[in-house]
């Protein structure tokens, strides 16, 4: 039997409020700019990110056939991705309102839900902390 400690007992859902917190950042800041001219929207891939395809895409190693090739890096974390508008715009921005609105409601709602989960969680220990 495993011991219980915090990665076993709330799982992914304190990373998944993170990233979720960030997306919306990055959401926010979508719709912040779709009036500004050659603004690229950007996202996170959060299933990517949840089932561990990102970490294994970041520690590729990089050959190098020259030593005049700059070394590879690996980054860390996730990858911000740009979004590709379903309708181009004269002015080069790639934000779409409606889809931006539709994903940041989404992404507020799975924010909620992993915080309520979390929530249930802690109560739940405390509770067996002290007993009940």
């Amino acid at each position: 039997m495993s011991a219980l400690g915090f990665a076993n007992s709330l799982g992914i859902h304190d990373n998944a409020l993170l990233v979720r917190s960030e997306r919306s950042s990055m959401l926010a800041n979508n719709l912040a700019n779709a009036d500004t001219p050659g603004f690229k929207s950007r996202d996170i891939d959060f299933k990517a990110i949840l089932s561990g395809e990102a970490e294994r895409q970041s520690s590729l190693s990089v050959n190098r056939t020259s030593s005049r090739h700059i070394e590879g890096s690996s980054s860390e974390g996730y990858e911000s991705l740009y979004r590709h508008p379903l309708q181009p715009s004269i002015d080069g921005n790639t934000v779409d309102e409606n889809i931006e609105n539709t994903e940041f409601t989404t992404n507020a709602m799975a924010y909620n839900a992993s915080f309520e989960f979390l929530s249930s969680k802690f109560k739940g220990l405390s509770g067996a902390l002290r007993g009940d």
